[in-house]
């Protein structure tokens, strides 16, 4: 690394002043400790987006926010970014919605925070761009003339070639990939579901280095925030009640209809847990401007009705459930009374909450984590029971598994993910992923012939 280096970070939004979360809250620290640079739209809305690049520091990191207009907003974010990309690239192509208008709005803002970006860029630079808002982001540098090295992390999943292959301007998106230097990605699934992509539809475009970064947490600083005076105590120490908890944002891939339905026939099969067990659902809303997440909060909404109905009384609530968002400062607590935590996505990245559950954890006497095979964390978490969260059958009994497991096997398991989240946190990602990128010697580097059928690792 020389000293003239700067790392800096693109991505759809940038942090906010006072707070932070997802990406940011683990990077924040580490990039306020050196010179560098956070580049993204402000979360502000106006009438006219040109030209208005707004400058704050953090410690010595720079934020640079620019904002959008409503329309471009709706074209590129709501549109093509949310409308097409998320649904596909979670395997739910009923779910697309393509406009050539709204592909339109998702190359100009590509191309526009391209524009933005140039200017405030040093020679040295080392470019880190996230998700899939920007799949263009690298080919709008290039064709501007920036040559630092470009690299790029998609934090959910990659798509398998049958479902790739039915994304609108997918050879467009998969050429301006790889005009990045490096792609990582969560999973070697997700990263093999890329290469055979490309070996698929672009048998002659040379692909670029690709690699795994399995993204992580700070294990240590978040059993600290659990430790301390819970702000909410859901289930009392000396109460017999056992905790089942759930948080994810109100999200078609997060499996919630599936769970609330096995945790119905968890209690129709197992009446002995009437009274002694209680599923907390925190699921904040989003999108509630999208048919399809309208129709999922009813869909929850009546579930929760028909379980509560079924089998609430006056003296046990089997379900709780909540739209608020909540603060890490009451969530690690939270975590840390669950016997249970439950997280179960149809598909998902990572899936950072499975991982922050077994940090918050009181090594003494934790919890148990039931977590879905198709969360991109199920692939480093083997002390976890695993479900397939399509199957409600399997999911209740593993509930039912996870409230009457021993002691020392809850001990054992524990141990070995607590293990995992130390090898691999997020000091450890961030630092892999830019060894990497920095190994790069010259941006858009020339491969040789026949190279862009085999995967090229790092």
């Amino acid at each position: 690394m020389s000293e003239q280096e700067r790392l800096v970070i693109v991505a759809n939004r940038t942090p906010a002043v006072k707070s932070a979360g997802g990406l940011a809250s683990g990077l924040l620290d580490a990039l306020k400790a050196k010179p560098s640079l956070w580049f993204g739209w402000s979360g502000e809305l106006r009438d006219d987006d040109a030209n208005c690049v707004q400058l704050f520091s953090l410690g010595r990191l720079i934020v640079a926010s620019i904002p959008l207009t409503t329309e471009a907003h709706n074209r590129y974010y709501n549109g093509f970014a949310n409308g097409v990309l998320w649904p596909a690239f979670h395997h739910r192509l009923d779910l697309m919605s393509f406009s050539e208008d709204d592909y339109a709005g998702y190359q100009e803002v590509n191309q526009h925070m391209a524009a933005q970006l140039r200017p405030l860029l040093k020679p040295d630079d080392l470019v880190w761009v996230h998700d899939y808002h920007l799949l263009l982001f690298a080919q709008m540098c290039r064709a501007q003339g920036i040559s630092q090295r470009l690299g790029f992390f998609l934090h959910i999943p990659f798509p398998v070639p049958s479902v790739a292959q039915a994304i609108p301007r997918i050879d467009e998106l998969l050429d301006a990939m790889c005009d990045y230097d490096l792609l990582g990605f969560q999973t070697e699934d997700d990263r093999q579901a890329f290469v055979n992509t490309c070996r698929a539809r672009r048998p002659g475009k040379p692909v670029p280095l690709t690699g795994v970064y399995p993204i992580g947490v700070d294990p240590h600083a978040l059993q600290r925030e659990a430790q301390v005076k819970p702000l909410v105590r859901l289930w009392p120490e000396d109460s017999h009640l056992q905790g089942i908890l759930s948080v994810d944002r109100l999200d078609y891939t997060k499996g919630l209809p599936e769970r609330f339905k096995a945790y119905a026939l968890l209690l129709e099969a197992h009446p002995e847990l009437h009274g002694e067990v209680q599923l907390v659902q925190i699921a904040p809303t989003s999108r509630t401007d999208v048919p399809a997440y309208i129709e999922l909060r009813h869909e929850l909404t009546a579930l929760t009705g028909e379980i509560l109905g079924a089998y609430g009384k006056l003296d046990w609530q089997p379900l709780v459930y909540v739209e608020h968002q909540y603060d890490r400062a009451v969530l690690m607590p939270l975590y840390r009374q669950a016997r249970v935590g439950l997280v179960t996505p149809l598909r998902d990245g990572m899936n950072l909450v499975a991982k922050e559950f077994v940090a918050a954890q009181n090594p003494a006497d934790p919890g148990v984590l039931v977590l879905s095979r198709f969360a991109g964390a199920a692939s480093q978490l083997d002390g976890a029971l695993l479900v397939n969260p399509h199957d409600p059958g399997e999911m209740a009994e593993a509930m039912r598994q996870a409230l009457l497991m021993p002691l020392e096997e809850r001990r054992a398991r524990y141990a070995r993910m607590w293990d995992v989240l130390c090898e691999s946190d997020i000091e450890g990602w961030r630092t892999r992923y830019l060894t990497d990128l920095r190994a790069v010697q010259v941006a858009n580097v020339e491969v040789e012939p026949g190279l862009a059928s085999q995967p090229r690792t790092v």
